[in-house]
This record gives C-alpha cells, structure tokens and sequence, in this order.
C-alpha cells in the first residue's frame, strides 16, 4: 500500500484562542480601571464631604461664640453706676447734738458724741436710692483712734416720724478688726449680726472698702471685695437712701460712693 501522507494542522483554531484571551484581558483591564476609578471618586466625594462638615461645625462654634459675646456686651451695658466722689457739696454738714459733719480735702468727714452715733442719708434723688443696688463706698480712719462701737454704710434710709430705719453696716478697725450689721427700726438701733472678728479689715488709718449687694430681700456684705456674711431685710425696708454712719468721737473719712443698679 502506498504510505500515508501526513495531513497539516490549521493555525486557526491558534489564532483565535490567542485572540480570545487577548479580548478577556482586555475587558479584564477596563473593568479594573473603571474600578479604581470609582474607588478614587468615592474617596473623594467622602473627603469632600468631611471638609464640608468641618466648615459647617467651624461656622456654627464660631456664630455661636459671636452670639455668646454679643449677650454679654447687651448684659454688661445694661448695668449702670452712679458715683460720688464728695468733690461736690450736696450732703448735709454742720454740728448738731450728734455729732459734726463737714467736708474736707474732697472727702466727707464725721465725727459723733461721746457713746453716742450719728446718721446722715445721702441726697433725696433717685442716684441715691438702694433698692436692688449694690453700694459700696471707702473709709478711714483719720486720727488713728477708730470708734470702738463702729462706723461704716447705711442702706435702705428713711425717716419716719422723724425717727431712722435702715441698716448699718459697720466696721471696727482697732488692733482687734471685727464687723457688725445693724437695724433701726423707729429710731432705735438692734444687732443683726454681732461683732464678728475678720482678717479683711485693715486696722489703724489704712482705707478700707466696704460693700452691700442688694437682690430683693436678700444682702450679701463684703469687705475689701471679700465676701463675709448674708442676711435677708426681714424688715422689709426694700427701699430708702444711702446713708454714712459713725459713733464715738474718732474722726473717720468717707470716699468714693459708687451706687450700681
């Protein structure tokens, strides 16, 4: 028999395997750049809108600081302080069976009789008044010999009949510094609080600042800007005038009322 005659391969089937693999990795390629490419535009879109949240909060703390401010510019403003530095002279003076009462180097100066104590209520104006008010004047002692039975603020002064009611705040400062409040009722004078020693006075003639605050019924004291005691006006006095107040016959010096509303 004749030999039989090898028969060739077609490349084709080749070609288009090759070609096939060549189209998948293509698709392959596309689909992972259109992949990364939506990762990046997600991330930023996120960056974005962190950045957008960031400016929001940023924005919203700084309008609420800005209101902030703007309550307390309105609260400050709306606090007003009458003052009297004695440079003019509109209180009472003269000598009476009290005591004496005149003005000198811009400052009002009182003494009283001998165990007795004397009262002046500032100006009948509404400057004057205490209600609601915090008052605060300073005082010292001239001759370096303080009255023993005090000297210091009145609040809520009024003459009924002729006869005081208020309340004294008063101030010893001999070698042993102590403070008392008082009340006149009808013209006669009873402890609300008694003597209290205190380090905050200064002693001898070193000027001292003494301080009333007044909210409805209740009064907070302070001296030299310390807080030292409360008491609520059971007398419900409320209303009245500043007064000064002095007993003994130590020259002592008032300065610089200031009355805040």
């Amino acid at each position: 028999m004749p030999p039989t005659v090898p028969q060739k391969r077609s490349a084709w089937p080749w070609v288009l395997g090759i070609g096939a693999v060549l189209v998948f990795m293509g698709i392959g390629v596309v689909i992972l750049i259109f992949a990364v490419t939506r990762i990046a535009n997600d991330n930023n879109n996120n960056s974005n809108a962190n950045n957008s949240n960031k400016v929001t909060n940023k924005n919203t703390n700084k309008n609420s600081n800005t209101n902030a401010d703007d309550t307390n510019t309105n609260t400050r403003s709306s606090l007003t302080t009458f003052t009297d530095d004695f440079s003019n002279k509109i209180w009472g003076t003269g000598e009476s069976q009290y005591g004496n009462i005149w003005y000198a180097d811009e400052s009002l100066h009182m003494h009283a009789t001998k165990n007795g104590f004397i009262v002046m209520y500032g100006p009948d104006r509404p400057d004057y008044k205490t209600e609601n008010a915090t008052v605060r004047v300073g005082l010292r002692s001239i001759d370096g010999n303080p009255p023993t039975t005090g000297y210091g603020l009145v609040v809520h002064g009024e003459k009924k009949d002729g006869k005081l009611e208020d309340y004294g705040f008063l101030i010893d400062t001999g070698d042993k510094p102590k403070y008392e409040i008082v009340l006149h009722r009808a013209g006669a004078e009873t402890k609300v609080v008694d003597w209290t020693p205190t380090s905050t006075i200064r002693t001898g003639t070193l000027p001292n600042q003494i301080e009333v605050r007044i909210r409805d019924l209740k009064m907070d004291f302070y001296i030299n800007g310390q807080f030292v005691t409360s008491i609520t006006d059971e007398a419900n006095y409320r209303r009245g005038r500043v007064g000064l107040y002095t007993s003994d016959v130590g020259e002592v010096a008032f300065d610089d009322l200031e009355i805040s509303k």
